[in-house]
C-alpha cells in the first residue's frame, strides 16, 4: 500500500504591529488653514496650496492622493468653494456659509 505523508503542522498567522498614529493636525485642517491664510480674492490654486502645505512641513510628495481627495471632499461638504476648474484642479476659497464656519470650528 502507498504510504501517506504526514500533514505539515499549521502555523499561526503573525499579527502585524499597529503603527502609532502621528500627532498633529489632519490634512483637512491644514488645507483649510492654508486657504484661510491666503489673501487672494479669487482663491488658491491647487499648486499654491501644495506649496503652502510643503512650507508648513507637510510631505506633499508622499501624500499627493490624500491632498486631492481631501480637497474634493471639502468641496463636496461645502467647506471650500471651487472658483475655477473641475475636480481637484482649479482654485479654491473658503465658503461664506455658516455651515462652513461650523466645519472650520470642528477642525480647529
Amino acid at each position: 500500500m502507498a504510504e501517506v505523508a504526514p500533514a505539515a503542522p499549521v502555523k499561526a498567522a503573525k499579527k502585524k504591529a499597529a503603527k502609532p498614529k502621528k500627532a498633529g493636525p489632519n490634512a483637512s485642517k491644514l488645507i483649510c488653514d492654508a486657504v484661510a491664510a491666503s489673501k487672494d480674492k479669487k482663491g488658491v490654486s491647487l499648486a499654491a496650496l501644495k506649496k503652502a502645505l510643503a512650507a508648513g512641513g507637510y510631505d506633499v510628495d508622499k501624500n499627493k492622493a490624500r491632498v486631492k481627495t481631501t480637497v474634493k471632499s471639502l468641496v463636496a461638504k461645502g467647506t471650500l468653494v471651487q472658483t475655477k476648474g473641475s475636480g481637484a484642479s482649479g482654485s479654491f476659497k473658503l465658503a461664506k456659509s455658516t455651515e462652513a464656519k461650523k466645519c472650520m470650528s470642528i477642525y480647529c
